[in-house]
């Protein structure tokens, strides 16, 4: 594991009223429900126009995408996790909208080319790949070593290093995820990663201010944050395997 941020808990000793209303919408309270669903409209939309980069409003497929997205949070959170709703929220929404993206553009580009003679192709396709995945073990150790020497040159410009990161690693793993997901959130967010390869340091005060985790304990565990917040930007997909099911 790459390492365990934060002692103690990094997320609150009391839930939020968004937590509280989750799980009373979580236990069949309907009316709570169509609240959260209501009042959380403003973040759905705003979450929805910072992965499309531009205006959504009611009438628009993405708000709609963000909306069973929201609601699809709001089913799936887990409390124990200690993670923040509208951090995991806005994690669900975005992952959503990009895949409903993915879809269109690919809709777009292969809408006219559905012709059974391209089926060969589409075969020898998945061979060359086939063939192109299989790597020795030994070519996968010397692809590990070469990142993991990335990786650390890539620490090195915001003053971390492996021996840092094993000191601030998290030991609880619900604080673990709290780390992660928030670095996720600065990995994803086209400004608050830009802020962060400019300035190397985290947008505090934005991140403070969406996942409801206080300033002192964001910037008690920044290096973390940081460091995980790098290793998703990059390119680095053998170090990044640790992470699969955390992103989830």
């Amino acid at each position: 594991m790459l390492l365990a941020l934060l002692g103690g808990r990094f997320g609150r000793n009391k839930k939020s009223d968004a937590e509280i209303m989750v799980l009373q919408a979580q236990g069949g309270d309907e009316q709570v429900l169509h609240e959260l669903l209501f009042s959380y409209s403003p973040f759905m939309k705003k979450t929805a126009s910072q992965v499309c980069k531009r205006f959504i409003d009611d009438h628009d497929d993405e708000y709609s995408i963000a909306l069973s997205a929201f609601n699809e949070a709001i089913e799936k959170f887990d409390q124990t996790n200690n993670a923040s709703f509208l951090t995991f929220a806005h994690l669900v929404i975005r992952r959503r909208l990009i895949d409903f993206i993915r879809k269109e553009s690919r809709r777009d580009e292969f809408s006219h080319d559905f012709m059974t003679a391209e089926e060969p192709e589409a075969h020898n396709g998945l061979a060359d790949h086939a063939a192109a995945m299989a790597y020795s073990i030994e070519q996968q150790n010397q692809k590990r070593s070469e990142e993991i020497f990335l990786y650390e040159k890539m620490l090195q410009q915001f003053g971390l290093s492996f021996q840092i990161l094993v000191k601030v690693s998290p030991v609880h793993q619900d604080t673990r995820l709290t780390s992660i997901q928030i670095a996720q959130l600065v990995a994803e967010t086209d400004e608050y990663k830009q802020y962060l390869m400019d300035k190397k340091k985290l947008p505090i005060k934005d991140i403070e201010a969406l996942v409801k985790v206080s300033r002192k304990t964001i910037e008690r565990h920044r290096k973390y944050i940081i460091a995980m917040a790098l290793l998703q930007m990059s390119d680095l997909h053998f170090l990044k395997e640790y992470l699969k099911g955390r992103l989830n």
